[in-house]
């Protein structure tokens, strides 16, 4: 699996292969016939308590990442699914953050990765 992360506001690409949502929540004033999104995956997003923890705090990074590993340790069976649904794919990670590096895309990217 090739794995890129990219902002759900962003033009859609050819390159992009399918494009999965992880956020928990819909984007903010996104139409769903204009978001090219080719599936929603809530179950991996980080949980509504830790979204609302992290808030997009710079120095909370290291640990939201921590406990985001966490919550996708103990549900390891969708990870395994997700992996097994999208293996030999490219895939692009979709996030609504502003933040173009400290979001849960990119934490979902760098956990998948290493598996």
């Amino acid at each position: 699996m090739k794995i890129k992360v990219k902002r759900v506001y962003d033009a859609a690409a050819q390159g992009d292969g399918t494009r999965v949502l992880v956020d928990r929540l819909w984007p903010r004033g996104l139409a769903k016939d204009k978001a090219h999104i080719d599936a929603w995956v809530k179950a991996i997003s980080p949980s509504t308590e830790l979204r609302k923890w992290y808030n997009h705090d710079h120095d909370k990074w290291p640990e939201f990442k921590a406990r985001y590993f966490q919550e996708l340790k103990a549900n390891e069976n969708l990870i395994a699914e997700f992996l097994a649904d999208y293996k030999d794919k490219q895939v692009t990670l979709l996030f609504s953050s502003k933040e173009a590096r400290f979001n849960n895309a990119a934490a979902l990217k760098e956990y998948l990765e290493s598996r």
